[in-house]
């Protein structure tokens, strides 16, 4: 066999650049992306869930005066704060991990995920703003004698209310579609490169390398 035909048998297929198949790289369905998923769903669940129960109980006592609103509001806080506490930040927690993990991973975050995650701090922020300043005020009233403005107060605290009620709704559909999109498409890794053909030999390489030609 000649050098010639030695040398292309041997030649090696192109190489793909790290970077090249990084860009293709989605980790969706990674162990700890699959976990946060599932345990953001599950508390942004429980949380929007609580958001909607309280709304309705609000929008109920607008019928009453003020003497049973504060009673109802007091025994509100009693504890569904610590409820709110315990769904909200654990939901804020994983959906945050489930953005960085993905990122950190070299796959692309999704839209969905973001969208959650960005409503989920604007609900935080909304809540330190102005419902839990309302709330600690609202702890010291006196059922027989509430303040005069009870009423102004009460309506920016719905309205505030019905504003993160609303976004929790949305992150939780967020979290939903990201999931539904997820299953749908499992991990997507960098399809392999097809294997270098190598060109035939001359079909008389070999007697001519048996006669020592």
């Amino acid at each position: 066999m000649g050098r010639r035909e030695q040398r292309r048998l041997h030649v090696p297929g192109p190489l793909m650049s790290p970077r090249r198949r990084r860009r293709g790289t989605n980790v969706p369905n990674s162990p700890v992306a699959t976990m946060a998923r599932g345990a953001g769903l599950l508390f942004t669940g429980v949380f929007t869930g609580f958001l909607v129960a309280v709304l309705v109980l609000e929008l109920s006592l607008r019928g009453f005066d003020r003497h049973v609103y504060t009673q109802v509001r007091q025994v509100e806080l009693d504890s569904l704060d610590k409820l709110a506490v315990v769904t909200l930040l654990p939901a804020l927690i994983t959906t945050g991990l489930l953005v960085a993990t993905t990122f950190r991973q070299g796959g692309r975050t999704s839209w969905w995920t973001l969208t959650a995650f960005t409503l989920l701090v604007g609900i935080l922020a909304l809540t330190l703003v102005i419902n839990m300043p309302i709330n600690a005020d609202q702890l010291d009233w006196s059922v027989q004698a509430p303040p005069a403005d009870w009423t102004s107060v009460r309506d920016r605290w719905q309205i505030a209310h019905s504003v993160r009620t609303g976004a929790a709704v949305l992150a939780f559909g967020a979290l939903i579609a990201d999931t539904a999109r997820t299953s749908h498409r499992p991990h997507q890794g960098t399809p392999a490169a097809p294997p270098h053909e190598l060109p035939a030999a001359p079909e008389d390489s070999a007697p001519q390398q048996r006669t020592g030609r």
